[in-house]
């Protein structure tokens, strides 16, 4: 296809990887998908807009889908991932891993086994691994990446509405629905092309955003109890016994983060909820304009500018947090 002049310079670093990459997909029969733990909206859309892309295209080989399921988001806007016993990763087989910056947040371990490895993301890079890697920082998801990168192969290949419904998910995930820095021109004309293969818009975003009345005790208790920091942090604390009354899991606390976004006075924000299982707490990191990934990264953590997680070890150490936090925003 005829490639928008934008998405042409947006992907020229990356011409002879791209070329490579067509290369593995067509000389595997087995491929897997793997991204990182603890699913997002990007993440498990270009998961599935990928696997379903390749079953489209290449109806004849073996496609697995790696990784944990979501507690919300699996049923209602993507399916189930594969259950694969350990027979299959003795073949050869290709890894795409996705959305992704280093080897210990990849879902599944068994990508090690692979016979050619392929890592495209869009997080900074912290650590480098693959026979090939693609990292572009500006993107705003990884979905608008590979979005980009399947319409640069050569050949006639199909693009179907389900593969660009689960990638449009991904992208309008990531960027706050467009709204977050990371948002560019190339962003909109990605978008633009997913929404021309038919995507009923409406019906993703229903998906993606639709609640149910208990969310509303959980909203609640986030507004009851909710603090404000000297210089405008939002943050709110949900402990296990909160997490058990309130009927919901680690990763369900961080869905209400965004309360805050478009509030005056609020520069930053973040969610705290413990995590029993890893021993840990377990944060969800946001701000207006002010980058907060090397704070993340401070924390334990990383991601985007303005999107970020980070981890305390223990609650004893919230204090610090949230002054290194706070700091961020003093004049």
């Amino acid at each position: 296809m005829k490639l928008n002049k934008e998405i042409i310079q947006y992907l020229a670093p990356y011409k002879k990887d791209i070329k490579a990459i067509q290369q593995a997909i067509k000389r595997f029969d087995h491929i897997a998908v793997f991204r990182h733990a603890t699913p997002d909206f990007d993440c498990l859309g270009t998961q599935f807009g990928l696997a379903t892309w390749l079953k489209d295209n290449f109806p004849k080989k073996d496609i697995k889908i790696l990784g944990d399921n979501h507690d919300v988001f699996t049923g209602r806007l993507y399916p189930e991932t594969d259950r694969v016993n350990e027979e299959w990763f003795n073949q050869p087989f290709l890894a795409l891993i996705i959305d992704v910056a280093n080897m210990a947040r990849i879902s599944d371990p068994r990508w090690q086994k692979a016979s050619f490895i392929v890592k495209i993301d869009h997080h900074p890079e912290t650590e480098r691994f693959g026979d090939i890697s693609i990292v572009n920082v500006k993107a705003c998801a990884a979905s608008e990446l590979i979005t980009c990168i399947l319409q640069a192969f050569k050949g006639r290949y199909i693009f179907s509405k389900e593969a660009a419904s689960y990638f449009y998910s991904a992208i309008a995930g990531d960027s706050g629905r467009f709204q977050y820095s990371s948002t560019s021109e190339v962003s909109f004309i990605t978008a633009a092309y997913l929404l021309s293969r038919g995507i009923d818009l409406s019906a993703v975003y229903q998906a993606m955003y639709t609640k149910q009345i208990e969310d509303l005790k959980i909203t609640g208790y986030i507004l009851e109890h909710f603090k404000l920091s000297p210089n405008g942090v939002a943050y709110y604390v949900l402990p296990d016994e909160v997490l058990k009354e309130l009927h919901i899991t680690t990763e369900r606390g961080k869905e209400n983060v965004n309360l805050f976004s478009n509030i005056e006075g609020i520069n930053g924000w973040c969610s705290i909820s413990e995590d029993k299982k890893d021993g840990c707490w377990r944060i969800s990191i946001r701000s207006k304009k002010t980058p907060i990934n090397e704070l993340a990264a401070r924390w334990g953590g990383g991601g985007h500018a303005q999107a970020s997680g980070a981890k305390l070890n223990n609650i004893a150490e919230l204090d610090q947090f949230i002054a290194d936090f706070d700091s961020l925003f003093a004049k």
